[in-house]
């Protein structure tokens, strides 16, 4: 869930990117209040979006002031203040972080380095926030589960993630909650779920892992699958996802500016599914490899 929601920066205001960038801070500063220094190095941008949409989704006003951080120790910058909110989301981020790190263990990839720098603050978030533990840990062992029956339906393989993400926002919004804010964060919880595996699709193929696009359409690389006979119902199913966050976003009431909500969910993530498809990552630099495979595929 890491590194895919982010905005579309050529068409995003300055006042929303100086939002942005104080938020991005303001969950750094959330983390290392509740799960320690070192748990900071986790930070996403996933988790920035969602301090952009909850707060503005529960009323809460975020206070922006100028500070400094390990980070950027000489030169101040503007930061949005910690609260509830954002001490919750430090506790997810972290929680997730640690979790994917131990889902790349069972993979056979090297992680066990890597998870030692938030063994420390996962124990934090298991005493302070034992409910948002409880979330990641239950659906995450959902979604292992369901892997492990290798089943092709891709509705069913991203089902516990987008659960996840609802069930979260859910909790963090309490009485705020509707079946609209509800369902908008189930699939975006699934977008980001299955763009991660059309990302991971040739790497996933290779090492024989699980990929629902894989066990769906059989193609023996990305470019086949995305340039092929198959091509359309690919596209169909991001785009049926776009439909439901437009519909369920329209009925949501906002509490102050909503021009960054937009422009991360009506421009950004299909400005990140393009990139996928183009053979980019998420840095948005393409892979000469998936260049050469989409030539010859054509």
């Amino acid at each position: 869930m890491f590194g895919y929601v982010r905005t579309d920066t050529p068409y995003l205001y300055i006042k929303d990117d100086n939002l942005y960038r104080a938020m991005y801070c303001g969950v750094c500063k959330g983390i290392s209040e509740v799960c320690g220094q070192s748990a900071r190095m986790g930070l996403s941008y996933d988790v920035t979006f969602l301090s952009v949409i909850l707060h503005n989704l529960a009323g809460l006003d975020v206070q922006i002031e100028k500070s400094h951080c390990l980070t950027h120790c000489i030169r101040s910058r503007q930061m949005a203040n910690v609260d509830e909110m954002t001490r919750q989301l430090g506790a997810l981020n972290t929680a997730l972080v640690y979790y994917k790190y131990t889902d790349d263990i069972a993979d056979g990839d090297k992680g066990r380095g890597k998870r030692l720098w938030f063994k420390k603050g996962f124990r934090r978030v298991k005493k302070a926030y034992p409910e948002i533990a409880r979330i990641v840990r239950e659906n995450m062992h959902a979604q292992e589960e369901t892997e492990k029956t290798q089943t092709d339906s891709i509705d069913r393989a991203a089902d516990a993630t987008a659960n996840m993400l609802a069930e979260f926002c859910d909790y963090a919004l309490g009485k705020k909650t509707t079946e609209y804010s509800h369902n908008l964060f189930y699939t975006l919880g699934k977008w980001i779920y299955l763009i991660d595996a059309l990302d991971d699709y040739d790497k996933d193929v290779k090492k024989g892992a699980y990929n629902p696009f894989v066990l769906a359409y059989g193609e023996k690389n990305r470019c086949a699958l995305l340039y092929g006979k198959h091509a359309e119902d690919v596209r169909f199913v991001f785009h049926a996802l776009f439909y439901d966050i437009r519909e369920n976003l329209s009925h949501l009431h906002f509490h102050f500016n909503r021009d960054l909500v937009d422009n991360v969910l009506l421009r950004g993530l299909p400005m990140m599914t393009k990139r996928i498809m183009d053979g980019c990552g998420a840095s948005g630099k393409c892979k000469s490899k998936d260049k050469t495979l989409k030539t010859e595929e054509n």
